[in-house]
């Protein structure tokens, strides 16, 4: 059977893109699911994390391709063969780009930040996945231990008649910790609560695909 596509695109930058990719490729793999990593992110923030990964030499191997963005499609096409889910860190400001990765994908991951700009941000990636007719969810991440602001900002979606995933991320020390190891924070602190968050929308958004 051909992989999944998943690619994770907001064009608004510091939204998380790349540290969800990380953490999601390594929650995935950790999951038995094996997993391909595309970065057409210019920054290639994800190629770096990958590199200081390889240099460990003890964490499990996870498979990355940096290529321009209009190669996705063919890319794409390759590793679909051989591994269960391949995961795309798109690249803010590239509408190009980020088209080309939104239409090779079977589903879109859209990480905002819990705030109204945020999400109104999102907007724009929202209506090229719309325009693409690719199935797209939101994922609220680095959401505060404390506040009303996720819960309002989820009446927001849900009046737009937009789905959001209902795992959610917290802003916790542990997702930024594993990133400069090189590793997943299901792999750096697998009690974590961050591990269970991450291995909860893991579950949630491949279900179906």
């Amino acid at each position: 059977m051909a992989g999944s596509i998943i690619a994770v695109a907001q064009q608004k930058g510091g939204a998380g893109k790349t540290t969800l990719t990380a953490h999601l490729g390594a929650a995935l793999a950790g999951l038995k699911r094996s997993v391909a990593l595309i970065d057409i992110d210019p920054q290639q923030s994800l190629t770096a994390w990958h590199a200081v990964r390889t240099a460990r030499g003890d964490a499990p191997p996870l498979e990355l391709r940096q290529i321009s963005g209009w190669r996705t499609g063919s890319e794409v096409g390759r590793l679909k063969r051989d591994f269960d889910v391949i995961l795309i860190d798109c690249p803010p400001h590239g509408e190009t780009d980020a088209r080309a990765a939104v239409r090779a994908a079977d589903r879109v991951l859209m990480p905002i930040q819990p705030g109204p700009l945020d999400y109104w941000a999102a907007k724009q990636t929202i209506e090229m996945a719309e325009r693409e007719r690719t199935d797209f969810v939101l994922v609220l991440n680095r959401l505060p231990a404390r506040g009303k602001l996720a819960g309002r900002i989820r009446e927001m979606i849900a009046a737009d008649g937009l789905k959001a995933a209902k795992a959610t991320l917290g802003n916790r020390q542990h997702f930024a910790s594993a990133i400069m190891e090189g590793l997943g924070v299901t792999e750096l602190a697998p009690r974590s609560t961050a591990a269970q968050e991450i291995t909860a929308l893991a579950k949630e958004v491949v279900r179906g695909l």
